[in-house]
């Protein structure tokens, strides 16, 4: 039986000891105030008061549950446990399509990070994008999201949904209140959708407002915090729903494919329903060992994102100083400088993304070509997160699912250079290969 040092627990699914038969309805209760009072506290705080998961014989480190069915040992417990009597929160599963151990444990941090009540991961970004919209629309339903979004989600939902499942998207810039507030239909829109910063624009959406709007109409809202792990915190702002791509900041290494939706105790356990859960039912279950790895690497996110965005603020100020036209909240020219800066956690920065726009396609080639043949500044790359710098043109690569005019409203320039700046290397060192490559154009 593995040991476990029970803690503040911000997930409902807090798990007990396998021989304890009986709820414990003083446990669920404490569970649900400590997640009520995470949502106050630092993101690096809560983590740390999470319930920590000890390896089967007392390692440190947990154990990995790579068991895809699990035993029982009364033949009605599994009765019970199909009836949804007994679960997770008390330590027994099924089948780990539904729940399992490992994942579980990794998406308490999940929870701890967003300052949620629940959450739970999967095997991509998109199935957690994707769940979350088939959980909360029905066919004939409606979305209103930002018309700047990662192109992935822009076909989702512009494409697949209403091709599918008969569930239409009208597409807003962000920015404009009342052209959000005219686009959602009372008694039909069910969700809006954003990015709390958006790709690859860096538009920072004022979610405080953007969440009060959409509730006073019944819409809950979803915002993808992939870009902005520590540094916002959308569910302390009024978000129902985030959404992660883990691939990215919190896996850190560019060598895992992961997803986390994090929201309601009600939520989660929706959508893992036997027999109405899109998550349960779609079936895009993370393997055990992927979330053992990522558990190890969420600890130290903080620090990361701290230099990411400590090295993205200075070279965004020394680009601008070379004449380059920068995007980058941390700058007071971004328009949305000041709704970002009130509402980051402290400490954080303001991210590790920004983007130049070098005006035309040949432009923005060229200067990526430099960067990465010629001085070893940075790897052109899609993604972001990884401790290289990464960096892409966007209208030919991460956002060519929109069409031009798509791209023109969502303000994507062809020359715009989206870079997620990595930490390796010393800061002056990484930034003389950037200036040597510049001059040489």
């Amino acid at each position: 039986m593995a040991h476990f040092l029970e803690t503040q627990q911000p997930l409902v699914f807090s798990g007990k000891k396998r021989t304890d038969r009986d709820d414990d309805d003083g446990d669920a209760l404490a569970a649900k105030k400590s997640a009520l009072a995470v949502r106050d506290v630092d993101p690096a705080a809560a983590l740390s008061s999470i319930r920590h998961e000890f390896g089967e014989h007392g390692g440190v480190n947990m154990s990995i549950e790579a068991s895809a069915t699990f035993t029982v040992m009364e033949p009605d417990t599994m009765r019970r446990m199909f009836s949804g009597e007994l679960g997770p929160d008390n330590d027994f599963f099924v089948y780990s399509r539904h729940f399992n151990p490992t994942v579980l444990n990794l998406s308490r941090q999940m929870a701890a990070l967003e300052g949620t009540q629940a959450a739970y991961c999967t095997s991509s970004g998109m199935s957690a994008i994707s769940s979350v919209m088939l959980q909360l629309c029905s066919s004939g339903g409606h979305v209103v999201a930002a018309s700047t979004l990662y192109g992935g989600t822009h076909a989702l939902l512009s494409h697949f949904l209403p091709r599918t499942c008969n569930i239409t998207t009208s597409f807003v810039d962000i920015t404009d209140h009342g052209a959000v507030a005219n686009a959602i239909v009372e008694g039909r829109t069910e969700v809006l959708y954003f990015e709390s910063v958006a790709n690859p624009t860096l538009t920072v959406a004022d979610i405080p407002e953007l969440s009060r709007m959409a509730h006073e109409k019944g819409v809950t809202v979803v915002v993808d915090n992939t870009f902005a792990p520590m540094v916002l915190s959308p569910a302390k702002l009024g978000a129902d729903v985030v959404v992660h791509s883990i691939s990215k900041f919190i896996s850190g290494g560019a060598d895992i494919i992961a997803g986390a939706v994090c929201g309601s105790e009600k939520l989660v356990k929706g959508m893992m329903d036997l027999r109405g859960g899109s998550l349960m039912l779609l079936g895009p279950t993370m393997n055990a060992k992927v979330a053992f790895e990522l558990s190890e690497r969420i600890p130290h996110l903080g620090l990361r994102m701290r230099e990411h965005s400590r090295r993205a603020q200075v070279y965004a100020e020394r680009m601008r100083e070379l004449g380059l036209k920068v995007i980058y909240p941390g700058l007071e020219t971004h328009p949305q400088h000041r709704l970002f800066k009130g509402m980051v956690n402290r400490d954080y920065g303001y991210g590790g993304l920004l983007s130049i726009d070098m005006e035309t396609e040949e432009k923005a080639n060229k200067l990526m070509t430099y960067l990465q043949n010629a001085t070893q500044f940075g790897f052109m790359a899609v993604s972001l997160g990884y401790y290289e710098t990464l960096m892409s043109c966007s209208g030919s690569s991460t956002s060519s699912e929109l069409d031009p005019s798509q791209k023109e409203a969502a303000g994507i320039s062809p020359g715009l250079v989206r870079m997620s700046v990595g930490y390796v290397g010393t800061l002056e060192q990484k930034w003389t290969q950037f200036e040597k490559a510049f001059l040489r154009m």
